[in-house]
């Protein structure tokens, strides 16, 4: 396409210099030409009063000679009353062209070597008819002619060079957003959910950007409804079998009550089978292309909308703070509505009925922080909970949630922390970072130090209140 859009600006460009440019450049030759022969006339001007006066040879050449033109002059005077013909200068015309414009008594011009002459007739006070014959060289005629084509010539290449650069620059504004639909397409076709387009460009591959990020979208949103429903289903076995678990225990001994335990620890071990298996799953959306990205308010907003109906049933006060503002992350949408589903999910488990929690969004230059906090007993051991998020859960507890927010948060370069809430109990510090920078592969990343800015000065803020 871009090679195409060259070629057809060369083409129309080079069709539309020639149209012009090879028509001025005959009307450029013309009028040097014009010029030429009017300055030969006005040198044939100046002759012509002396012969109107006399025919006299000295006083003639006088004349010739203050009008500085004798050596490309001639004064040709036909012979009559007893006077023979005479010609002054040198002549350069032929007898029959001198003979035809004394017969005929206008103006004419007619090639020479070297040049053309211009034949005026002159009336003589005897009223005969004397030319005058003034010699226009060749290069009179062509003065400035070249320099002008070749001025036209550079104006036309200079056209033509810049139509190409602009067709070239639109080519590639065309040809580069379709390269990325196609980049991306491919990344997505081989797994990589977080594979985006920007949507720039002409209308149409903008709103086919638009179309494909929409689409993505709701590929990772379909993918995440299915490891959430599986890991849902399993967690709703675990009550069950815990209750299994125990009635096991009063069974006695025997071979019929050891395979019933057997039994339940194996069903046990394929239920957390499960739940690791579909977090493991999760898809690669850390590689976010620039036109990912979602509202972190926007989304805080609808997740607490959803869980403020279960709050109400269980008489649970909550508050949401900094979402009235549009914050822009760098976090697929679905992502984000996932680990917060998963976070408040964990508040409803793991605390009584109306324990209160809130949610918070701190808005920085280079970060935001999303706190998700209640006020439960709090989470004794932070860093067994951080670690049965990163895969090694114990019996009971596969630390899937845990797993989906960290994920999330060094999916940007940030990290998670878990502390102590100014509600008195548990809360769990979403750091995710806006510079860009990816996180490092292989092995567990471990959270980089950062100068305190407004935006920790901000969090400490919130905290002390």
């Amino acid at each position: 396409m871009r090679w195409a859009l060259v070629k057809v600006s060369l083409a129309v460009t080079t069709m539309v210099v020639v149209a012009f440019a090879v028509p001025l450049g005959l009307v450029i030759r013309e009028m040097a030409r014009d010029r030429a022969f009017s300055n030969a006339e006005r040198e044939a001007a100046a002759v012509a009063p002396a012969l109107s006066i006399t025919t006299d040879r000295d006083q003639l050449e006088r004349v010739v000679a203050s009008a500085g033109s004798d050596a490309g002059m001639a004064v040709h005077l036909p012979a009559g009353d007893g006077q023979a013909a005479l010609e002054l200068g040198r002549r350069r015309a032929a007898e029959a062209d001198i003979a035809a414009v004394r017969k005929l008594g206008r103006a004419s011009t007619s090639g020479v070597a070297g040049g053309s002459t211009l034949l005026q007739p002159v009336a003589l006070s005897t009223g005969k008819i004397a030319v005058v014959e003034v010699y226009v060289p060749e290069s009179e005629v062509t003065n400035g002619v070249g320099t002008a084509w070749a001025v036209l010539a550079a104006v036309g290449v200079a056209l033509i060079l810049g139509s190409v650069a602009v067709a070239d620059r639109l080519g590639v504004r065309m040809v580069r957003p379709a390269q990325r639909l196609v980049e991306g397409a491919h990344d997505l076709g081989e797994g990589r959910l977080g594979a985006r387009v920007p949507e720039e460009g002409p209308t149409e591959l903008r709103l086919a950007a638009v179309a494909f990020n929409s689409m993505a979208d709701q590929v990772v949103q379909l993918l995440a409804n299915e490891r959430e429903l599986a890991a849902d289903l399993s967690h709703r076995l675990r009550t069950p079998l815990t209750v299994l678990r125990l009635n096991t225990a009063s069974l006695g001994e025997g071979p019929a009550a050891d395979q019933t335990r057997t039994a339940v620890e194996q069903l046990e071990r394929e239920v957390d089978t499960i739940i690791r298996t579909a977090r493991e799953a999760k898809p690669q959306t850390a590689a976010a292309g620039p036109g990912a990205g979602c509202d972190a308010a926007e989304v805080v907003r609808e997740r607490m909308a959803f869980w403020s109906a279960l709050a109400e049933d269980e008489g649970r006060k909550w508050r949401v703070a900094g979402a009235d503002r549009p914050v822009r992350i760098p976090v697929a949408r679905a992502d984000l509505a996932a680990a917060l589903d998963a976070l408040l999910g964990n508040v409803f488990r793991h605390t009584a009925e109306g324990t209160a929690f809130a949610v918070d969004v701190h808005n920085g230059e280079d970060a935001v922080i999303v706190l998700v906090s209640d006020a439960g007993p709090g989470i004794p051991d932070p860093e067994a909970a951080m670690a049965r998020g990163r895969g090694s859960g114990s019996d009971g507890s596969t630390g899937l949630g845990l797993d989906i927010v960290r994920r999330l948060a060094e999916s940007t370069g940030g990290d998670v922390r878990i502390g102590s809430s100014v509600l008195g109990g548990a809360e769990v510090r979403i750091w995710i970072q806006l510079d860009g920078r990816a996180p490092a592969t292989g092995g567990h990343r471990q959270p980089r130090r950062r100068r305190p800015g407004r935006l920790a000065a901000a969090y400490h803020r919130s905290r002390s209140h």
